[in-house]
């Protein structure tokens, strides 16, 4: 069900609309103001000469207060309802006005030149940056983006994300073969030697665990000897194994060239080597990849990698006090303080917001004024006209209102030259 004009209206347009019946009801009481005049200097004209000019001046009142309201009024409809041609100009030419507003857009407000001119003269830079270095208008940034951002995570289909998760863990990460990066990385480590604070680290946790679980030595070797071994031999083998791995392990954390860290050294070449160039090697590598990740898994990995990422980044997003939120804020703040030092960087940013505004102003400037084009070809004539009318019709009545006054002066101009050349 279509609405009718008037439904249409803002509270603004019906204030308009009280505007315009106020200086309609003005304008036509200067007409009829106009009329009585005439009408009583008329019929006492002849007892009192000097009301012809008053006659005259109401005559030319009347005939510019007509003249004005017919066309004022051929502005927006037919008058008193009479087809008469060129008039109701706006509802009847309502797509050619908006074929010349949009062109007329297009040519003297969407060219480049005016563009650029507004844009270098604006400082856009340094007004943003004077902006944003505002720890307030930093954080209602931060907030808005926030919004967006939680906005376009929670219309993200979690399928298409996972299954998207799921082909680049499978194009990057599981389909490459893994043997020959891992064995080149490995050389690095031990050519480099990164790998011996690893080695460290390892004894010295052997020395601790050793320090503190001694009882674990009781029994370890004695339990597998024969039964007529005394006990006594027994302990004192349990013992001397226990001392012997104390002792081993103090000397390879106190010697770095321990023969055991020249064959864990040894060890991790060939290992690195064999990763590279042995194929039983990678293979074996590859079939473990294969094992680990099976296809449910990888589903399952990029469906938890997914929800977690979501999860946590909604969580931060909509909290004032998150790390995320308050780093995401001082980034902005230093941005802006930036930009307002920095003459330089203002300078790449203004051009560089020029430059693009340029480029899509030239390229789609007839697309942009088309919107204006289309638009009012889908407008309703009784609504256009409705929406003209109250936008410049209270103005319009100041017409009538001067073409009254104009036109009484003018008839008494006209009636006194006359009678002064005439009488």
């Amino acid at each position: 069900m279509s609405r009718t004009p008037t439904e249409l209206l803002t509270p603004a347009d019906q204030e308009r609309r009280r505007g315009l019946r106020v200086m309609k009801g003005v304008a036509l009481g200067a007409l009829v103001a106009m009329a009585i005049v005439f009408l009583v200097s008329f019929a006492f004209e002849e007892q009192v000469p000097a009301l012809a000019y008053v006659r005259a001046a109401a005559e030319g009142g009347m005939v510019g207060a007509l003249a004005d309201w017919f066309a004022v009024t051929a502005l927006f409809r037919h008058p008193l309802g009479i087809p008469i041609p060129h008039t109701a100009i706006i509802p009847n030419r309502k797509d050619e006005i908006g074929r010349t507003l949009g062109e007329f857009v297009e040519t003297n407000f969407l060219s480049a030149e005016v563009v650029r001119t507004k844009l270098e003269a604006t400082q856009i830079a340094q007004h943003a940056g004077e902006w944003l270095r505002v720890p307030e208008h930093a954080e209602r940034v931060t907030a808005e983006a926030s919004v967006m951002a939680s906005g376009v995570l929670r219309a993200l289909s979690d399928d298409d994300v996972q299954d998207v998760i799921e082909e680049l863990a499978r194009e990057h990460l599981i389909e490459p073969d893994w043997g020959p990066p891992l064995g080149g990385w490995l050389a690095r480590i031990v050519e480099s030697g990164a790998h011996r604070g690893a080695v460290d680290m390892a004894v010295e946790t052997i020395q601790l665990w050793l320090a503190s679980n001694q009882a674990a030595f009781s029994g370890l070797v004695s339990r597998r000897l024969p039964a007529w071994v005394p006990s006594i031999a027994q302990r004192l083998i349990d013992d001397t194994v226990y001392n012997e791995s104390v002792k081993f392990a103090a000397a390879v954390r106190a010697d770095p060239e321990h023969p055991a860290r020249k064959a864990i050294d040894g060890y991790l070449d060939r290992l690195a080597d064999n990763l590279q160039h042995d194929p039983a090697t990678i293979g074996r590598l590859e079939d473990a990849k294969t094992t680990l990740f099976e296809s449910h898994r990888v589903r399952e990995l990029a469906a938890e990698a997914w929800n977690t990422a979501k999860s946590g980044l909604l969580a931060s997003l909509a909290d004032p006090d998150s790390g995320l939120r308050r780093r995401a804020a001082t980034a902005v703040t230093e941005i802006g303080d930036r930009l307002v030092i920095d003459a330089t960087l203002r300078h790449r940013v203004d051009t560089w917001v020029t430059d693009a505004a340029v480029f899509l102003v030239d390229r789609y400037r007839h697309d942009i004024a088309s919107i204006i084009t289309d638009t009012v070809e889908r407008w309703d004539p009784a609504e256009t006209t409705e929406k003209i009318e109250l936008m410049v019709g209270r103005d319009l009545q100041y017409i009538r209102l001067n073409g009254t006054v104009v036109g009484a002066l003018a008839g008494l101009v006209i009636f006194s030259i006359a009678h002064a050349l005439l009488g």
